[in-house]
């Protein structure tokens, strides 16, 4: 069990912050409703038609204003409050969703149907980037992984719950009914959203009206482009989707004829995804975890495109299920890494429009695996396609592997030039529970400032906005106390050691001045980035109990709220 506990624990940590809570609720929320609502579309539109070309019709406006609006979304995105604007689009889902209700009910026009099917599309359009470009602003650096990893589990969860869910309803009502249970789901994943306290900021993609529509969408293509590690990974995000997009057409036929479950049958086997990705959830952290990388992504590619060959052979409906389950694990390690990646490399005022043409890629990648799967499976028959689909892609794969192992070999390097920074952090005790990415992030952004003799670091009264790590030298502390009488001195202190803590963690003026009595090297750690370290107990309850020792040195008045120092 303790085992289990600590896979567990990373999702624990994202978990404990309540807009995150929120967040991920509302899209469980509406993304089941928006499965179940799939399945009522399709029986409305064949029930009306008796049609395939009208059930093609419904999928295509569904998916075709996705893949025109995406790129676009992204600038929208940065330029909005996304909450806001979130709130917003799933306002305005739930109103089509009553809308086409009301046209089910009353039998009316199959056309006006597909009309309020395309706008709830284009609503929808917007949620992917601005969670994407947000959920690093909501948690800490450490549990980025981790949250990344919840909403792919809520994408796997709703894959499997939302279309029995349509389906149930189907069996005991009507479509109509079923457009309104969605209704319900975004009405509540907008109270949801409008409930969240986080507030992110509205960026000038037009840099003051002077970059036109065209260019703004284009910094997140170029952002891409840009970064040779950050395109292997988006190009193979885009290789593992375009093969699930031919399983969306081929299952179809596996279903029907070598698995003897009838043409609808493929669910079954989407389901298996969908179960593969929940199983695998909580070993993503860890593997994301790992020093290098290019294997395991590589592995996850392997892992889904080649048991697709097993299907040739395979004629039992429960093998080819744990053949799938098997496979949506695989594909879970790409899509989150890829995702994170992503989130990293990109400047937050860019992140926005680079996830709106990362989903505009991941659409059009789906797109095309329909597309091409049933010109495949007419012209070289089913099994010849079910071969191509699992050999092809890994051979697209490899020529992806180069740079991601060139990328590790870089990490690597940067790891290793860092690491007398992080044994130095380590060795202060105050970072004794802090993980290695958050290390090596401290490490990274932290700045090297030389001193000399006599020069002051820290001035009594100025604003607290960084933590000195004095690396070499020796420094004076002295204080003018409450009183403001002259400066009495207070200690010595020698390298390796810290100070500066104290006004961040009270968020006060310093209270104290600083020295240099020698020469002196100190590393400056952002106040910001010092919190969020802090933000874990084990990890700060030492740093506490001894800034509390030191303030009450010189202003024994001052108190921390309740007695505790917040450091969240």
């Amino acid at each position: 069990m303790s085992r289990v506990a600590d896979w567990l624990s990373p999702y624990r940590g994202a978990l404990a912050l309540r807009d995150v809570r929120l967040l991920f609720g509302g899209l469980a929320i509406s993304a089941t409703g928006s499965w179940a609502y799939s399945a009522g579309l399709l029986a409305l539109v064949y029930g009306r038609t008796h049609s395939l070309g009208w059930v093609s019709a419904a999928g295509l406006v569904r998916f075709l204003p996705q893949l025109v609006v995406s790129p676009y979304s992204g600038v929208v995105v940065e330029r909005s409050e996304r909450f806001r604007l979130m709130l917003v689009t799933n306002a305005l889902a739930a109103l089509l969703q009553v809308a086409l209700a009301v046209v089910a009910f009353a039998h009316g026009s199959v056309v006006l149907a597909l009309a309020c099917a395309m706008f709830t599309s284009i609503c929808g359009t917007f949620e992917r980037p601005a969670v994407g470009a947000t959920v690093p602003t909501l948690v800490p650096e450490r549990d980025l992984v981790a949250a990344n990893t919840l909403q792919a589990t809520v994408d796997n969860v709703t894959t499997v719950v939302g279309p029995a869910l349509g389906a149930v309803i189907l069996i005991a009502g009507s479509p109509g009914v079923v457009f309104v249970v969605n209704a319900a789901s975004f009405a509540v994943a907008a109270v949801m959203v409008a409930l969240i306290t986080h507030r992110t900021e509205r960026i000038d993609v037009s840099e003051g009206g002077t970059v036109g529509l065209l260019k703004q969408m284009g910094v997140g293509l170029r952002a891409i482009l840009g970064a040779r590690s950050v395109l292997a990974l988006v190009a193979l995000c885009a290789l593992v989707s375009g093969v699930y997009g031919t399983d969306t057409v081929l299952f179809v036929d596996v279903s029907a004829h070598k698995l003897g479950t009838g043409a609808n049958g493929f669910g079954y086997l989407l389901a298996g995804l969908g179960v593969g990705g929940i199983l695998m959830a909580a070993a993503v952290d860890r593997l994301a975890a790992r020093a290098k990388l290019a294997w395991v992504i590589f592995g996850g590619v392997a892992g889904f495109t080649l048991p697709t060959a097993l299907l040739i052979v395979i004629h039992s409906p429960v093998l080819a299920v744990l053949v799938e389950v098997f496979r949506g694990g695989s594909t879970l390690i790409v899509d989150v890494l890829a995702l994170t990646a992503l989130q990293r490399a990109v400047p937050s005022d860019r992140l926005g429009r680079v996830m709106g043409i990362f989903w505009a890629v991941i659409i059009g990648a789906i797109a095309f695996g329909t597309l091409i799967a049933s010109p495949i499976a007419d012209v070289f028959g089913l099994n010849a396609a079910l071969a191509t689909m699992a050999v092809g892609p890994v051979l697209l794969g490899l020529l992806a592997l180069p740079e991601l192992l060139s990328n590790d070999r870089r990490t690597a390097a940067a790891s290793a030039a860092l690491a007398p920074r992080i044994a130095l952090l380590e060795q202060l005790g105050m970072f004794a529970a802090a993980k290695r990415p958050l290390l090596e992030r401290l490490a990274t952004e932290s700045e090297d400032r030389s001193f000399a003799p006599g020069t002051p670091i820290i001035v009594q009264g100025d604003p607290a906005e960084h933590l000195y790590v004095l690396i070499e030298g020796t420094v004076e502390v002295t204080s003018s106390g409450e009183s403001g009488g002259p400066p009495a001195p207070i200690r010595t202190m020698t390298a390796p050691t810290y100070f500066g803590e104290i006004g961040i963690l009270e968020h006060i003026p310093r209270t104290a001045n600083v020295t240099a009595s020698s020469e002196c090297t100190c590393a400056l750690i952002d106040g910001a980035t010092l919190l969020e370290a802090l933000a874990d107990a084990s990890a700060s309850a030492s740093l506490l109990a001894s800034s509390r020792t030191r303030l009450a040195l010189t202003h024994p008045s001052v108190r921390s709220e309740d007695d505790a120092v917040s450091v969240a």
